[in-house]
């Protein structure tokens, strides 16, 4: 196990070398000059000359992209442009809490309509759960975020409208209007494999050596039903890391995704490299995460990674 976790480490190495460089070579190419952004437009030539000399932007690519993996192999993403401040470092833990809330919510919400829907398969509660499921899919979460703020907290006042002041309360409704779109896709995955798992041979096996039908359901089916919903939770987690923008705008939460949009805005370059590079490396992390799980969901598995 240790040694197919160190191989996978290692071949993150390759992919976060490649990604730095082509989001880099892309960024080095987009208009603008990231001295006159910060000096503004009025600011004299002679001006943004010399920012850009302090700044290095005037050293050949290769060289500033040197400059940047050398910084970075020790632990710095950067300083931003514009705040000067280091890059991600207040607003990174605030992504992570929601994106972590955000995966309990759509886990809670998920498991158990997929799990119900495929027993009771073609009966009214399967219906509902698939109209749940379709709903989380076809509402754009920043609808969802706005019927959220109209009824609990305009109406109701029992949440804050927005920011992140009030600890947990500031939580619940960026997670819930977050969590409810990705529940959709694990649900109907699970009711999908599910419903593949308990038609299986060993299935009527175990119920004809006289099991109670909720060990067969929990024990046995469930756990080997888990593999792609596995797969599909670690998914939908790096995509609330990286495109829980809307969310993030719609309740003014100061996270890394709504960073990173004013950031290109801005062409603050070390604050969107920090923010892709943290994506990057959330995405091969959890990919990592999940192929652990698997070992211990089906034994089979682990075999292999010996």
């Amino acid at each position: 196990m240790i040694k197919f976790i160190v191989k996978r480490l290692l071949a993150l190495i390759p992919v976060l070398i490649g990604v730095s460089l082509l989001v880099f070579f892309i960024l080095d190419l987009a208009p603008g000059d990231p001295a006159k952004t910060i000096l503004g437009e009025q600011a004299r030539p002679e001006d943004i000359a010399a920012l850009r000399e302090e700044m290095g932007l005037d050293d050949p690519f290769l060289v500033r992209y040197g400059r940047y993996m050398f910084d970075l192999v020790q632990g710095d993403l950067g300083t931003s442009y514009k705040t000067k401040d280091p890059v991600g470092e207040a607003r990174l833990p605030n992504t992570f809490k929601l994106a972590l809330t955000s995966t309990v919510v759509a886990i809670l919400l998920a498991l158990p309509l997929g799990v119900i829907a495929a027993i009771k398969q073609n009966t009214l509660f399967d219906g509902i759960s698939m109209f749940i499921s379709l709903l989380g899919i076809s509402m754009p979460v920043f609808w969802m975020g706005l019927l959220l703020i109209m009824f609990f907290s305009v109406k109701m006042g029992w949440f804050p409208v927005a920011g992140a002041d009030q600890g947990i309360k500031s939580l619940v409704l960026p997670s819930i209007a977050l969590g409810f779109m990705h529940m959709a896709s694990i649900a109907r995955t699970t009711r999908s494999s599910m419903l593949e798992t308990i038609r299986q041979d060993y299935i009527r096996t175990v119920r004809a050596k006289g099991l109670p039908e909720r060990e067969v359901i929990t024990d046995h089916a469930l756990r080997n039903a888990l593999i792609p919903t596995t797969t599909v939770i670690g998914l939908q987690i790096g995509s609330m890391l990286g495109g829980s923008v809307l969310t993030e705008s719609v309740f003014a939460w100061p996270g890394i995704g709504r960073y990173m949009v004013q950031s290109i805005q801005g062409r603050d370059i070390p604050s969107v490299m920090g923010c892709i590079i943290i994506f990057a490396l959330s995405f091969a992390l959890i990919n990592l995460l999940v192929d652990l799980i698997y070992g211990f969901i089906d034994p089979r598995i682990k075999a292999q990674y010996k």
